[in-house]
């Protein structure tokens, strides 16, 4: 029997990490436990009213946070707030699919232009890596807001 994965990542700010990986993977903020969110009403918002409402003190609130693929084959990714600095390479990293099943220019392409949409959204560009067939397809390294490594691929 298969086991599901969480990925789970230290942070300074698991909120800004997260809504940067949502945007980014197309994932979602889940809603508190119990709560049934309306369409279209802000998860991050409800867990502010769920922790006030637990007492939980205002500069506690961001210690921990979460997004989940909404269509729920991809793993959940948990942010966790640490107070350490990333301090060398991670030994892990996600390798976001951009242009499966793409060759060549057309590939290049598309990871050019999903490059530009997640520099936009806070994301840093590292390096790019040429098509060297028959082993590589070709990829870009990047880092999140926080520094951590990941390969579109």
């Amino acid at each position: 029997m298969s086991r599901q994965v969480q990925i789970t990542f230290d942070a300074h700010d698991p909120r800004a990490l997260s809504s940067f990986w949502r945007d980014a993977l197309r994932y979602v903020h889940p809603a508190p436990p119990g709560v049934d969110l309306p369409e279209g009403a802000d998860p991050l918002a409800a867990w502010d009213d769920f922790l006030a409402r637990l007492g939980v003190p205002e500069e506690q609130r961001n210690t921990s946070s979460a997004v989940e693929d909404p269509d729920g084959s991809g793993p959940r990714l948990f942010f966790q707030r640490v107070p350490e600095d990333k301090v060398t390479k991670n030994r892990v990293h996600l390798d976001v699919r951009a242009a499966p099943g793409l060759r060549g220019e057309e590939r290049m392409t598309a990871l050019e232009a999903e490059c530009e949409r997640l520099v936009a959204l806070g994301a840093t560009r590292v390096s790019r890596h040429e098509p060297a067939p028959p082993t590589s397809a070709g990829h870009i390294v990047m880092t999140d807001p926080e520094g951590n490594e990941f390969c579109l691929d």
